[in-house]
């Protein structure tokens, strides 16, 4: 009799579409390690949300190893591209035959690594995309919410469009402006919630006092945005916000000195998360604002290593020569649950993994990941947990480079300030 797993096998090398219904684990042979795959964007233009992947995954086999634990690690490529994403997951279904599935960094890479699994019943979890994207944008009718479900296998840790909204708006209170809001969202998935009038910035903006002057949804990796810029000339916009993709933001800003547009406030999503984004535009670099995730001074440490958030980011330095990046933090905490599961639950159980994963309540490097529906509408209180935000600037500093400088932290008091808000000029 042919195996479902042989079935699909079969459809993966021929292409047919083969219906499933829920996808059984792989056996663990005695002596046969626990298999994780993991997915990311090492390529492409969003390669800078997995910098730190080697370094983590590497720290990862040691720590287990060291532990007598014994796991298998099968890292994909996304190369930044949803297609890639979702071809990636079925081959570590298919032909890896994971025990569980881990995916990190922005809804082009999640959504597609999750709405596979959740299509085959394979645990899954995700993390490094706010909830809203990643949650509402895998839907069947994203723009009807009376239509939405849950998922079954499907988990993902992180937080929430209300949570920077909060963070960037706790930051321009800090500061003078005329409260208008020039707005870039380009047309993926995090530029459409983060634009959405419903669940998106501009409700809570309007609420606030605040205008927003939206140009309109853009393409990714567009090279000339003269259009929005003298849109938001022409409106006399203080700030300016929105998620933009590295590259774009930096051709941007390039084009906004050029042009002669110097808003007082710039605090945008994904693109200046990075030392090296924010390195590339030299001194214009100062005083930019963005969310922050996770940082070397967050009071957090590792359940895998004992390391403090501190100590982590020393070792990434020390290994690459490079600035710690906001990622590490959670590519190391996906890690830590996933271990913790493992802990819990047979791994060729899928069922059992999976209400493994549900049940999760530990304290990792990112802070308490825990699938209890706190802070959470409850049409996603299953599948999502939330994490901490605060908001920082990076300052130039006197020896060359930047630092990112906590000047925020009003929705996570426990996490230490370095500083107060100052405008761009």
């Amino acid at each position: 009799m042919i195996t479902r797993r042989e079935l699909l096998k079969s459809a993966a090398a021929t292409g047919a579409l083969v219906a499933t219904s829920g996808l059984a684990m792989p056996a663990i042979a005695k002596g046969a390690p626990i298999k994780f795959g993991y997915v990311s964007p090492q390529t492409g233009p969003l390669a800078a949300f997995a910098e730190a992947d080697k370094f983590i995954i590497d720290g990862f086999m040691a720590a287990t190893k060291a532990a007598g634990l014994n796991y298998e690690v099968v890292v994909k490529d996304s190369q930044s591209n949803p297609n890639r994403a979702a071809e990636v997951a079925k081959e570590l279904i298919v032909s890896d035959e994971v025990n569980l599935v881990l995916v990190a960094s922005t809804p082009e890479t999640t959504n597609p690594v999750a709405t596979v699994c959740e299509a085959e019943d394979v645990p899954c979890i995700s993390t490094a995309a706010p909830w809203q994207p990643w949650f509402i944008g895998q839907q069947a009718n994203p723009a009807d919410p009376q239509s939405w479900k849950p998922f079954n296998s499907a988990f993902h840790f992180f937080w929430g469009l209300e949570d920077v909204i909060a963070v960037y708006t706790n930051m321009w209170g800090q500061l003078e402006t005329n409260k208008k809001v020039g707005g870039l969202f380009p047309n993926d998935g995090d530029g459409n919630a983060w634009g959405d009038k419903t669940v998106g910035f501009p409700p809570v903006l309007e609420k606030l006092g605040y205008t927003l002057k939206d140009p309109g949804r853009y393409q990714n990796l567009t090279d000339d945005f003269s259009a929005q810029i003298n849109a938001f000339k022409s409106d006399g916009s203080d700030l300016i916000t929105g998620v933009m993709i590295p590259p774009d933001f930096t051709t941007f800003w390039n084009q906004a000195q050029q042009q002669g547009f110097k808003p007082k406030v710039a605090s945008i999503g994904k693109a200046i998360l990075f030392p090296q984004a924010v390195e590339a535009l030299g001194k214009t670099g100062h005083n930019l604002s963005c969310e922050v995730w996770w940082s070397a001074s967050h009071p957090f440490k590792s359940s895998l290593t004992g390391q403090s958030a501190g100590e982590l980011a020393q070792g990434f330095t020390k290994v690459t020569g490079r600035p710690w990046t906001q990622p590490i933090g959670f590519v190391h905490a996906l890690f830590e649950v996933a271990v913790d599961v493992m802990k819990r639950a047979d791994p060729t159980d899928s069922k059992a993994v999976i209400a493994a994963i549900a049940a999760s309540n530990i304290e990792t490097i990112v802070g308490k990941v825990a699938w209890d529906g706190a802070n959470l509408p409850p049409f996603a209180a299953r599948n999502i947990a939330k994490t901490p935000l605060v908001g920082g600037q990076w300052r130039l500093k006197d020896g060359g480079g930047y630092d990112l400088v906590i000047v925020d932290n009003q929705t996570a008091p426990n996490i230490p300030t370095g500083g107060r808000m100052e405008a761009i000029g």
